[in-house]
């Protein structure tokens, strides 16, 4: 008689399958406006102060959202319709913060106006571009458009927290506004040791230096 002998068969591994582009960029937008929702609420929170009423803050998130949303690139390399879909995820991020932000406020009991000539409704068009763009700079493989994005993203955070620390901040805010400069200086920092190239280096530091630059100017050039 022969003895039976038993067989393990190990069970189907199922194939990773990736989330399709529709889902992640329907989960940036739905995230943009809890974005909103939230910066309402967070700013009834005395330690959530500074956050809640910069504009840099929110740059950072549409960049993320936009990034992990797949907006930019394919394999790796730059196209022209993926830069363009980029900018409009951006701006459509920025813009239902927006949104967001004038619902929860308004359901909290503070009058709130939503209206395309809000100013800063209409900053969040070339913001929400600039984020596109940055998150497009993050996600490729050159190494000078990558230290370009990230560059940009200090500019703005260290600006505004430099003008804010010149014009509006007080023994409250102040600490909230030099952690938002020194945040901004890490990620510059991180961008010139991240890179391997010297152009690229000197593209980290050009765009966050002269970003920055230009950022505080023309904060202290619209509101003073």
């Amino acid at each position: 008689m022969t003895p039976t002998v038993a067989t393990h068969r190990s069970a189907p591994v199922s194939a990773h399958r990736p989330v399709p582009r529709a889902v992640r960029v329907s989960i940036a937008l739905s995230a943009s406006v809890l974005v909103g929702v939230l910066t309402s609420f967070g700013q009834a929170v005395p330690a959530l102060a500074v956050v809640a009423n910069a504009a840099g803050p929110w740059f950072v998130v549409a960049v993320v959202l936009c990034a992990l949303a797949g907006a930019g690139t394919v394999a790796g390399a730059l196209t022209a319709r993926a830069v363009v879909l980029a900018a409009a995820l951006g701006v459509a991020s920025l813009e239902l913060m927006h949104l967001g932000y004038w619902a929860a406020t308004n359901l909290r009991g503070y009058p709130d106006v939503l209206s395309i000539t809000n100013f800063w409704v209409l900053m969040g068009l070339p913001a929400g571009v600039l984020a596109g763009a940055v998150a497009v700079g993050v996600r490729t493989d050159d190494q000078r458009w990558r230290a370009a994005g990230l560059g940009v993203t200090a500019s703005i955070l260290v600006g505004e927290g430099v003008r804010a620390l010149l014009r509006v901040a007080d023994d409250a805010t102040t600490a909230g506004w030099v952690v938002q400069v020194l945040v901004g200086v890490a990620v510059l920092v991180a961008a010139t040791l991240a890179v391997r190239t010297p152009v690229a280096r000197v593209v980290a530091l050009a765009t966050g230096i002269v970003g920055a630059v230009g950022v505080l100017g023309a904060y202290l050039l619209i509101g003073g």
